[in-house]
């Protein structure tokens, strides 16, 4: 599959939450014709990063939900993760650890970038491996 475009935000916020009937359309119609020519699509990982959070704080998706619904997306055929690698590392770091997400993240793209420590004023975080709490 080429990678011909990438989305925003509120196109991914829409294929899951479907609160907006004619927006959610439109998303659909764009996957679905990007599906029929075996393109995919690219979502950069900041975007996964404001996604969590929109989901988190404006849709009041807890944890555990947080984290099916971000996997899910994962296994979607016709989407090209950014640090794929690192979303799935911070994912899994999330789902047993106390920090959040983004710290989770940060420290997934710092050890890809083999640049660790992760230096933190984040007790939580501090406590992931990789990370060192800055004192």
């Amino acid at each position: 599959m080429s990678i011909v475009g990438s989305l925003d935000t509120n196109v991914l916020v829409r294929l899951i939450i479907r609160d907006d009937e004619a927006q959610t359309v439109l998303v659909a119609r764009l996957l679905d014709r990007h599906v029929r020519r075996s393109e995919s699509l690219w979502v950069p990982v900041t975007v996964m990063l404001e996604l969590e959070w929109v989901l988190r704080s404006r849709y009041k998706f807890a944890k555990a939900e947080v984290i099916r619904t971000l996997s899910s997306l994962l296994t979607t055929m016709e989407l090209v993760f950014e640090s794929e690698d690192a979303l799935e590392q911070a994912l899994a770091s999330y789902e047993e650890g106390s920090a959040d997400f983004g710290e989770y993240l940060h420290l997934a793209l710092a050890q890809y970038g083999l640049a660790l420590p992760f230096w933190t004023l984040d007790a939580k975080a501090s406590k992931a491996v990789g990370a060192k709490l800055l004192t």
